[in-house]
């Protein structure tokens, strides 16, 4: 009797195993394009999808919306949508409470979007929250203003975020010669940190130096 149950249970727990990470995946894929099926609602009520076809067309949004993002980043690509864009920053950043808010956004989208940054580009190991306990945070450059002149040291800064949602965390200004550069890239790290330490990376099939200071970015 003892092991039929627990047979059961292994079955059970199987399924279980198979069936979660797929319900979540969906569930965070049908959120997706929920929310970005709100963006019909921009469009005036004559041209809403269910007055023009009839019925209600799910996923429609998510469409029309990355069709939109791609198109707006072919037109900008050449000189005259640069310009454009040059032009509506102008603009904008003479707004009153609107432009510094935006010009706030603008540079850290362009930090975190650009093909040729250095945010979020290294996994690190850094002492935290005191010196006997690690933690994973992610290099994000390096002190500026007149911080740098209240350092005794060379620091980088580096974002440590927390488990499971890794959207908020905090930021810390690290010495340089206490930060470790792991073998690690940051797409792992992620999973590591918001799986609470349950999906460890694999091994480098090199094993790195066991002290690597990092380089901030230029």
């Amino acid at each position: 009797m003892t092991t039929k149950k627990t047979t059961l249970k292994s079955v059970f727990a199987t399924g279980l195993l198979v069936l979660v990470p797929l319900a979540i995946t969906l569930w965070v894929i049908g959120l997706v394009i929920g929310t970005m099926d709100q963006t019909l609602l921009l469009l005036p009520e004559s041209w809403q999808p269910e007055r023009v076809f009839g019925f209600h067309l799910p996923g429609l949004g998510a469409v029309l919306t990355l069709a939109f993002i791609f198109v707006v980043g072919l037109l900008t690509q050449n000189f005259v949508g640069q310009k454009l864009v040059e032009w509506w920053n102008v603009i904008v950043r003479h707004i009153p409470v609107v432009g510094p808010l935006y010009t706030s956004v603008k540079q850290v989208s362009d930090t975190l979007l650009s093909s040729s940054g250095n945010a979020f580009r290294k996994a690190l190991l850094i002492r935290y929250p005191h010196s006997g306990s690690y933690t994973i945070g992610f290099l994000t450059g390096i002190p500026g203003g007149d911080v740098v002149n209240h350092l005794t040291e060379e620091h980088v800064s580096v974002y440590v975020p927390t488990t499971p949602n890794p959207t908020s965390g905090f930021f810390l200004m690290v010495p340089k010669s206490e930060v470790i550069e792991l073998d690690m890239s940051v797409d792992a790290a992620l999973k590591y940190i918001v799986s609470m330490g349950v999906v460890a990376p694999s091994m480098p099939q090199v094993q790195a130096a066991p002290r690597r200071p990092v380089d901030p970015p230029l």
